[in-house]
């Protein structure tokens, strides 16, 4: 059985000894050096920023090097000399560690100040680092503050905090504050592969990311996770453990649902979801999964934006190929969709039919987007109001007179005898002659011979005619999208105002601004094709608050209510001449009901009353 006691974990054997060895933090590293080199320390530091990202190994390091006897030329400590050998082996009479989550009174802070009064023995500096700062109490904050601002110019103190927000303004203004970030996927992995090298594990490189993405940017976190997933799968990692260990749902999921959703398959997307579920996974998390992929396609779809995807280049390759098999529209709808069912899933009473129905929105959005060729889609229509639409010339080897196309709205189905199918085409006889008339008109003469009406009215299609074949057949001539203007419906100046009101009722939870809404002057104007409404609010801070914070929302309000898609609206301030008089005193408003009562007035009259 091997020596337990002489294992030490990754995250303390290869805890950064140098800013060379720093991952991630590379600014603040450089100017920590050049602040070393130029003799420019400051008495205070504040180092700021997540957990794990290497703010006390950077306290650590910069301690060691300000003390070091002979830094290197680009400000590393030597590592050979007393001060650096006694931090090394934790005996350092210069350097002092403070874990203020435990020694957060008034008399562990008095005590500081009591050792800080002694000068360093060996080193320059006595350095002073406060981890987890913002545990110190008020009292103890406000008894730290004299010395923090003026102490001894041996002593520097750094400290870290994960919670900039709870540490005293007082504090923060007496220290140079640095911020670290979150280490990047890429930075975790380079740094784990080359672990991985010294201690003879091989892993590929999926599973390092899936390690660096369940990391969440904390280097000591990934390190953690690295040696746990070390001892489940020992010296030969495979990708498949790593995600059984670690209980991250695979990538292969995210690709099969989405081909499942192009292709319209929701029996599939059920399925894997229900074997999702059945090897224990969230529920919740699958759905964030989901919204995840769909936005790293979206990525891989936009030219410029690959610095945004921290994946592999394995993988990177399946997410370009399938997003370019993924339409744009079909990814902004699909991450909404998610989006939607991220935010009601707490407050379902049952969850798995809320993310079903997304399941089922999201393997009919496709279907929808193919469907929807046309821009305006047109109304349902009743057996006697089909109509054929515009004729179109549909090129043929074999023939030379253009042949007339119509987009049947009822599919009749094909007749064994002539009688039959002359009956069946007297439904839609007396249209024929309008669209002959139209052809006529839109094409050139040719001494071609008319062709029978009765076998014009007798050709049968050999099967149903889908609005895809005819957008195959001729894209740009057979469909018009423009819809004729006497279909086109006019909403009068009057129903815009009176639709304004509905808007304004539709605000009474907050009564001030349905007030000036509803009290607002209107006004319809129509300037170079787009009509205009006019709305006048009484002083400029109204107009103001509602143009950058209200006008786009009563925008589409208003477009949805007339039915308008053009409408646009504009705020602008009631002149003060135009402006209805509002009377504010007691005595005002008795004598505007005096004017216009004449009982009220023969009342105060009769019985003298004083009206101040």
């Amino acid at each position: 059985m091997p020596d337990m006691s002489q294992y030490i974990v990754s995250a303390r054997k290869y805890r950064p000894d140098s800013f060379e060895t720093l991952v991630g933090q590379e600014n603040i590293a450089r100017t920590l050096k050049n602040s070393i080199k130029r003799g420019q320390l400051a008495h205070a530091y504040l180092f700021c920023g997540p957990r794990g990202v290497g703010k006390t190994s950077t306290a650590r390091i910069f301690a060691k090097t300000i003390n070091c006897a002979d830094p290197g030329p680009d400000m590393e400590p030597c590592g050979k000399c007393e001060s650096c050998l006694s931090f090394a082996e934790g005996r350092s009479y210069c350097i002092h560690e403070l874990d203020a989550a435990s020694n957060n009174g008034v008399d562990d802070i008095k005590a500081l100040i009591d050792q800080v009064r002694i000068p360093p023995q060996t080193g320059k500096y006595s350095v002073y680092i406060i981890d987890e700062v913002h545990m110190l109490s008020s009292s103890a904050f406000n008894a730290f503050l004299k010395t923090l601002e003026e102490p001894p110019a041996y002593a520097i103190f750094i400290l870290a905090t994960t919670e900039k927000h709870k540490i005293l303004p007082t504090i923060l203004s007496r220290c140079q504050t640095y911020d670290f970030n979150r280490i990047t996927v890429e930075g975790i992995v380079g740094n784990l592969k080359s672990i991985a090298q010294k201690e003879g594990v091989t892993i590929d490189d999926e599973s390092l990311h899936v390690i660096a993405m369940k990391a969440d940017g904390a280097m000591r976190d990934a390190l953690t996770i690295f040696d746990q997933t070390v001892a489940f799968c020992g010296r030969d990692v495979k990708y498949a453990e790593v995600l059984k260990n670690l209980n991250v749902l695979d990538y292969e999921y995210s690709f099969s649902l989405t081909d499942a959703f192009l292709s319209g398959d929701y029996r599939t997307a059920f399925l894997k979801f229900d074997e999702i579920l059945a090897k224990g996974f969230n529920a919740l998390h699958f759905v964030s999964a989901l919204s995840s992929h769909f936005r790293d396609l979206l990525v891989s779809k936009t030219s410029g934006l690959e610095a945004l995807l921290e994946l592999p280049e394995s993988l990177k390759k399946r997410y370009r190929e399938q997003a370019e098999r993924c339409p744009l529209a079909f990814l902004y709808e699909a991450m909404n969709i998610t989006s939607q069912c991220e935010s009601s899933y707490r407050a379902s009473i049952n969850p798995r039919f809320l993310i079903e129905l997304t399941l089922m929105k999201l393997s009919t959005v496709a279907s929808k987007l193919q469907g929807h060729v046309l821009q305006t889609p047109p109304p349902a229509r009743t057996v006697s109001q089909v109509q054929t639409v515009s004729p179109a010339q549909v090129p043929s080897p074999s023939r030379t007179a253009p042949e007339v196309m119509t987009q049947p709205q009822i599919q009749v189905q094909p007749q064994a005898s002539d009688a039959g199918q002359a009956a069946g085409s007297d439904s839609v006889q007396e249209t024929q002659p309008a669209v002959q008339e139209r052809a006529s008109a839109a094409e050139p003469a040719h001494d071609v011979p008319a062709e029978p009406a009765r076998a014009r009215r007798g050709r049968r299609s050999p099967s149903a005619i889908s609005l895809n074949s005819i957008m195959e057949q001729a894209p740009e001539e057979t469909i018009s999208t423009d819809m004729p203007a006497a279909a086109q419906v006019f909403v009068s100046d009057k129903d815009i105002m009176a639709k304004w009101h509905e808007l304004a009722e539709m605000y009474s939870a907050k009564p001030r601004l349905s007030n000036t809404l509803s009290s607002a002057s209107l006004a319809v104007s129509e300037e170079e094709g787009v009509r205009w409404l006019t709305f006048k609010v009484l002083n400029t801070a109204q107009k103001e608050w509602i143009e950058s914070k209200l006008l786009h929302e009563l925008e589409g309000k208003l477009k949805q209510l007339t039915g308008v898609p053009g409408l646009r609206l504009r705020v602008d301030i009631e002149p003060e001449e135009e402006r209805p008089q509002v009377n504010y005193m007691p005595s005002e408003k008795l004598s505007d009901l005096m004017s216009r009562n004449d009982e009220v007035r023969n009342l105060v009259s009769d019985f003298g009353l004083d009206l101040k």
